[in-house]
């Protein structure tokens, strides 16, 4: 039910934030059975893929293994989409892998609408039998705590202030910020923890909580005949100066960091320029990033019968748009509003440096005829919907995955870092972008991992279940699960605990300290699809 909730509703389960961690959590509990209530703050269910418009950031081995079934579900519903409605080549359309945009960073990189009609349709049969409810656009503002149990939490709706309070068994936080955290009382951290209270390497020696990743607002773009040149942005002359003393550039230009070095490098970009066919998305092998045309393009008219496209279509998430000028967690309304609006003016003065400063391959200076697709991203000032976020509020959970767990360095080994209580599977590189506090990326070669139950488990609430960036990891171990299987992998084992619980009338610290409890649990995850162990042999990168 869309914006026209009763002001009190219960369910089994309250899924609070529609990202893919949410989508997941609350598909996990459906198909336990369970009655659900899902919000969300934005229009589009998806999160990170959709409203935000990244494409799936992945790992090497994506295609066979390392990905829950339900998230497959997902990346082949996205590219069936493609084959049922759009005017795919014949190759194209029989590539059992297809990659829509043929982008660099991921396998399937495609536009955000699809992952939205994808996301929809897998929820359909629970919307329309009633046992799932949607509120959209919808926050939480409130929530009412008994001794250590939530016992409901209230929703404003963005468009009519309507207010709903929702009671419910469990509380599932899939917000993007980890927003019910502080409305619930919950324990949690935000930034750099001390060195001292996680022993990592490359924490620093002090905690630093308001020292975040740099969130970014994304754009899409093409690049067709004529002047599309935008107005020139209000901030324009503050970003064309902006340079960080780690940059080596300015920021507005096609130089900066390399992640995994930190040499400071110019990247190339050339308009429809394709690269060559057989190029494959691994970023164990290249991140992909030196031609950013093709870097994360979501369309390559390649693909397509000729003459349906004028054009690619690529999503600019470069490191040009990280938003480094403050983090926008536990700060006042008016301040986070500030700094997003700065944020998007730092988008759009890149795309007018892009249409008017750039240099070319000819020689000249400017490419005119980019393009921005707001068509395809609905969101404010021409952009992305919101925010691409990459950190969050974390829980103080009852395991905190560490660098010493994950780093190849530090741990001293690259085979899977194990926990006797996974829930699921996870592998990226710690990959921490800029920083509000002043430091430059931090990229690590990383081990797969498995998921620990008791990173899902707060030290004290005992119905609040984190379905997202929200969990039991560091700021530095935030960077290798923060991207899209992951989380949903995070989200769907949530949901599907939440349902568990409910049938065993037990707490989820209960089933993970009960071996015969949890030993059931992971039969139950591995018969619906959760895959909880890496096969041997597969090692870090």
């Amino acid at each position: 039910m869309t914006g026209r909730a009763a002001s009190e509703l219960h369910a089994d389960v309250l899924v609070v934030g529609g990202g893919l961690g949410g989508v997941a959590a609350a598909l996990g509990a459906l198909e336990g059975g369970r009655s659900v209530v899902l919000s969300e703050e934005y229009r589009w269910l998806g999160g990170q893929l959709t409203s935000q418009a990244v494409p799936m950031d992945e790992h090497t081995w994506i295609e066979s293994f390392g990905a829950t079934a339900r998230y497959r579900q997902l990346r082949e519903g996205i590219r069936d989409y493609y084959r049922r409605h759009y005017p795919l080549t014949d190759a194209a359309r029989s590539d059992p892998h297809l990659n829509p945009g043929a982008g660099l960073v991921g396998r399937i990189c495609a536009e955000p609408l699809v992952g939205v009609a994808v996301l929809e349709s897998m929820l359909a049969p629970f919307r329309a039998t009633g046992r799932l409810r949607i509120i959209q656009p919808a926050v939480p503002v409130a929530a009412q705590v008994d001794g250590d149990r939530i016992e409901s939490v209230t929703l404003r709706g963005l468009d009519d202030g309507h207010e709903t309070t929702v009671s419910a068994d469990y509380v599932v936080d899939a917000t993007e910020l980890g927003d019910l955290l502080p409305l619930t009382g919950a324990e949690y951290v935000t930034g750099f923890e001390s060195r001292r209270d996680t022993g990592e390497p490359s924490a620093p020696e002090a905690a630093q909580p308001d020292n975040q990743q740099a969130f970014s607002w994304c754009f899409v773009v093409d690049h067709v005949d004529g002047d599309h040149t935008i107005d020139r942005p209000e901030q324009y002359d503050e970003w064309s100066a902006a340079r960080p003393a780690y940059w080596g550039a300015p920021m507005i230009s096609l130089t900066g960091p390399d992640p995994r070095t930190l040499e400071t490098v110019t990247r190339t970009f050339t308009p429809n320029d394709d690269a060559p066919g057989d190029l494959v998305a691994d970023q164990r092998a290249d991140a992909g990033d030196r031609e950013l045309w093709t870097f994360r393009r979501i369309v390559a008219r390649r693909n397509f019968t000729p003459g349906a496209y004028a054009s690619d279509v690529v999503l600019v998430n470069w490191p040009m748009i990280d938003h480094v000028d403050g983090t926008i967690v536990d700060v006042p309304d008016e301040v986070r509003a500030d700094r997003e609006r700065a944020a998007r003016q730092q988008s759009l003065s890149m795309l007018y440096w892009l249409q008017t400063e750039a240099p070319r391959p000819d020689g000249g200076t400017g490419f005119p005829g980019l393009r921005l697709r707001p068509d395809l991203t609905q969101g404010p000032d021409g952009l992305a919907m919101a925010p691409y976020i990459r950190e969050s509020r974390r829980i103080l959970a009852e395991t905190t995955v560490t660098e010493l767990d994950l780093s190849i360095a530090a741990s001293g080994q690259d085979g899977p870092a194990v926990f006797d209580d996974t829930v699921g599977i996870g592998m990226y590189r710690i990959d921490l972008h800029p920083s509000s506090g002043g430091d430059n990326y931090l990229d690590l070669p990383s081990r797969p991992f498995e998921i620990p139950l008791g990173a899902l488990i707060p030290r004290r609430l005992e119905n609040l279940l984190p379905a997202g960036k929200n969990v039991g990891t560091t700021h530095i171990t935030n960077g290798a699960f923060r991207l899209h299987p992951v989380e949903w992998n995070i989200g769907e084992a949530a949901g599907r605990l939440a349902a568990f619980c409910l049938d065993r009338a037990s707490r989820p610290r209960a089933i993970r300290t009960t071996p015969g409890l949890l030993e059931e649990f992971q039969s139950l995850l591995t018969q619906r699809g959760v895959e909880l162990h890496w096969p041997h042999g597969v090692s870090g990168y």
